[in-house]
């Protein structure tokens, strides 16, 4: 596991899980009951198709779920996907293996993970990145569904990168529209306006998160374009685009998503919009470990420090780019500013620098 996931999940998970105790009580239903003994519990989790090596949100919750077995007792059991199909069948694997909490990640494993759901209601899930819902659109009771303001970490990203740019191009790539991926692209063209409304995005979808080399391509096509820097959320593909940075060399910037990721290309790496899955996961498995564990909503953002910018290599940011981001910061959690999330908020956003 890379160094960043560990500093990623060390610094927050504390300082998140007090947040969450809180959150839950609030948004969460009645909660469920835990196993007898912490020798009985199976902390597992279910890939989605771009499986584990992604050094994002799979590896992310991967780590959650050893983190729990080393925390709270029992085991960890990491069931990979190599696609959709798989889904159903690998979350009942897991409930059938007597998992404590299954834990389902990415948006695209939404379907899959409510169909288990309701078919075992006396089992217990964590949906990252998504909401599961039943006929009546009312969040399941057995689902800790957990979704994160993408935005808000985005819109530093997008201060840090029109700060960083010699021109008026940028570039982003997403593995395929889904919402997270919409909310990062919205926070980073707000956070691009907040400080340059002149700089434009070019924008393209790989069309999955598992495609280096198709990633790449595109990425170079941006670049060919003018644009000196792109923003990476295409997943295990997001490699490519770093691949792409990289060749090119110096002067040429990638920021990442989720995780730090500098070890791609570290003269290439400006910085990654994180955000804190591992200390998600952990937080729901260890209400599970207590009798606590609840279905329902959540919603983390900058506020519960669950996003934010890469940690490892903040330093390396001018005091220039971390005065605006501290001021952005301070403006969203004060509520003067509010991040848009999709792009209709983003057409009306006021990007007035405050």
């Amino acid at each position: 596991m890379h160094t960043c996931l560990k500093e990623m999940a060390v610094s927050n998970r504390r300082r998140f899980g007090a947040m969450m105790a809180s959150a839950a009580l609030l948004a969460f239903g009645v909660g469920l009951s835990a196993p007898a003994s912490a020798a009985d519990f199976v902390w597992s989790m279910v890939t989605n198709q771009a499986g584990l090596g992604d050094q994002g949100f799979n590896d992310l919750a991967k780590l959650g779920v050893e983190t729990s077995a080393k925390e709270l007792g029992g085991k960890p059991l990491v069931i990979q996907s190599s696609n959709q199909s798989q889904f159903v069948p690998n979350l009942q694997q897991a409930v059938d293996s007597g998992s404590t909490v299954t834990t389902g990640v990415g948006f695209g494993i939404r379907d899959a993970l409510t169909e288990v759901a309701l078919a075992n209601p006396d089992a217990k899930f964590t949906l990252i990145d998504a909401v599961a819902v039943d006929k009546d659109k009312k969040p399941l009771p057995n689902v800790a569904s957990i979704t994160f303001r993408e935005h808000e970490a985005a819109f530093l990203a997008g201060i840090a990168a029109a700060m960083t740019t010699k021109g008026t191009r940028v570039g982003f790539i997403g593995g395929m529209e889904t919402p997270p991926v919409v909310r990062f692209l919205s926070g980073f063209e707000a956070g691009l306006r907040y400080v340059n409304p002149q700089i434009e995005v070019s924008s393209a979808f790989v069309g999955s998160f598992t495609e280096p080399a198709k990633a790449k391509e595109l990425a170079l096509g941006i670049f060919d374009i003018g644009a000196d820097l792109i923003m990476d959320v295409a997943g295990g593909g997001g490699r490519g685009i770093f691949d792409a940075a990289k060749g090119l060399g110096k002067g040429y910037w990638v920021i990442g998503v989720d995780t730090c990721k500098g070890q791609f290309a570290p003269d290439n790496f400006l910085t990654s919009a994180v955000k804190d899955v591992a200390g998600a996961v952990v937080f729901s498995n260890t209400a599970a470990a207590k009798g606590t564990f609840a279905g329902g909503t959540v919603s983390l953002g900058l506020k519960e420090k669950a996003v934010g910018l890469c940690p490892a290599n903040i330093d390396t940011l001018s005091p220039e780019i971390m005065a605006k981001v501290e001021a952005a910061t301070a403006a969203i959690l004060d509520g003067s500013m509010k991040v848009p999330a999709n792009a209709e908020e983003l057409k009306a956003f006021n990007p007035a620098s405050k």
